[in-house]
């Protein structure tokens, strides 16, 4: 028994999906242009697909889950479950009109033609705005559609911004966000949810981790009442002694939103050699 996973062959989030694979301890070949492998030391069966493909591929029963951006499963909706956000792959489905376009609020696109390769989506905001606009589908390239005359904007996926600065578009407003999930079919039998939630509790380990960071410091016993408030940790501080009379070694998890805050605090509070480490994975 395997569980069968689909995966983008190329494209924004084939990296990312790859890569959590590995960080998860799953070793497996995608080599060669292969659409289909399986992992060395995990029963996992992987198939490498168009993105667009995935959803079906999961309703269908062909393959178990997979993972696949939020904007492809609004944009063509299947009956599956989404089961786990993986927190890569962030991006934005954004409008975004020439630098010589006029712009004040959503209501300046009342009447205008908007090139996307997301129509659905896109009719979907216009008509919760009450707006009418001419929406023009177009598979790809679509930052061109005002330069050669086919649209007066755009609606395009959105990470860095730097695709539509180079093709003389500003961004103007934001239709929705998306990332990466990992998604399911419906009627998954009991033994391959069983492999689903080992492989879940490993993607779980792997991306709390991403989240925190492992802090070692050194303080004054006098110190460490107040230092536990500032690093309460998943339970509080591992506190051992030093050599050196009078002080000790405190260690923590901290989340890495929270770091530059944390460690100003712990300075201030009389922490000394602060040392901060990456951690590959964090158990619950």
């Amino acid at each position: 028994m395997k569980l069968k996973i689909a995966l983008q062959k190329q494209g924004k989030l084939a990296d990312g999906s790859t890569e959590l694979l590995r960080k998860c301890g799953i070793k497996f070949s995608n080599g060669h242009g292969k659409l289909r492998t399986e992992a060395a030391d995990f029963p996992l069966e992987i198939f490498f697909l168009r993105d667009d493909d995935i959803p079906d591929y999961v309703a269908d029963g062909v393959a178990d889950i997979g993972i696949v951006g939020q904007n492809v499963l609004k944009e063509n909706p299947k009956p599956i479950d989404i089961i786990e956000h993986l927190g890569f792959g962030r991006c934005r489905l954004s409008l975004a009109v020439p630098k010589t376009f006029e712009y004040t609020t959503i209501e300046d696109f009342r009447g205008k033609r908007v090139a996307t390769s997301y129509p659905k989506i896109l009719a979907e905001f216009f008509a919760s705005n009450s707006i009418t606009a001419d929406i023009h589908p177009i598979s790809g390239s679509v930052e061109i559609a005002p330069s050669i005359g086919l649209a007066d904007a755009v609606c395009d996926l959105v990470s860095s911004g730097s695709t539509l600065f180079s093709n003389g578009l500003r961004e103007v407003a934001t239709v929705m966000d998306s990332e990466a999930v990992l998604i399911s079919r419906r009627d998954i039998g009991a033994a391959t949810k069983d492999i689903l939630n080992k492989l879940l509790f490993r993607i779980r380990s792997v991306n709390a981790s991403s989240r925190n960071k492992y802090i070692l410091l050194n303080a004054p016993v006098a110190a460490v009442k107040e230092i536990t408030k500032i690093l309460p940790g998943m339970k509080s501080p591992t506190v051992m002694p030093l050599a050196e009379e009078g002080w000790v070694s405190m260690h923590s998890v901290i989340g890495e939103q929270d770091f530059w805050e944390v460690v100003t605090e712990l300075k201030a509070a009389g922490a000394e050699g602060i040392l901060v480490l990456s951690i590959d994975q964090m158990i619950g």
